[in-house]
């Protein structure tokens, strides 16, 4: 549990980490110049695709509740943010191999997080759907069924006229 709030904690500050990375590992690992066009379309890439993935994560109920990621989560954020880091260590030869596969797991990534976020707001919604089906039940009597009273609504209209 400790790993996957770990993470939770981390998505925020890994939007201005890893593009200032990216920066850094250019400088030290001397990516050159004819390189510099990617770089200034990396960086704003990776730290408006974190933004957005930070969002889809965050966005998600059982996430908010636990405050931690799922194991999807720690998974597909691990190889999306090794790659990046990777591709900042601008090795000669893996460079082009590192990019597409940062790029492809960021796309993947996006897919995994809409794919999370409809599943649990499918959930939830047939979870409302049942609800409100049990409260429009007539009751006997104003006495609520006695199966499952503890997930049932009532609402009561009263004309009041003085």
């Amino acid at each position: 549990m400790w790993l996957r709030q770990a993470f939770f904690r981390w998505l925020l500050p890994a939007a201005f980490v890893l593009p200032l990375w990216l920066l850094i590992g250019w400088g030290v690992f001397q990516g050159g110049w004819s390189i510099l066009w990617v770089l200034l379309i990396a960086m704003p890439s990776v730290f408006v695709g974190q933004l957005l993935l930070t969002l889809l994560t965050r966005s998600r109920p059982s996430v908010r509740i636990e405050r931690a990621v799922s194991w999807w989560d720690v998974g597909g954020f691990t190889l999306w943010h090794g790659l990046t880091i990777a591709v900042g260590c601008f090795i000669d030869g893996a460079f082009p191999w590192l990019l597409t596969g940062a790029i492809l797991a960021g796309i993947g990534l996006v897919w995994l997080q809409l794919w999370q976020l409809w599943n649990e707001a499918k959930g939830s919604g047939a979870r409302l759907r049942e609800t409100i089906a049990w409260s429009t039940i007539p009751t006997v009597d104003g006495q609520v069924p006695p199966t499952r009273a503890h997930e049932v609504i009532v609402v009561r209209e009263t004309d009041i006229r003085d």
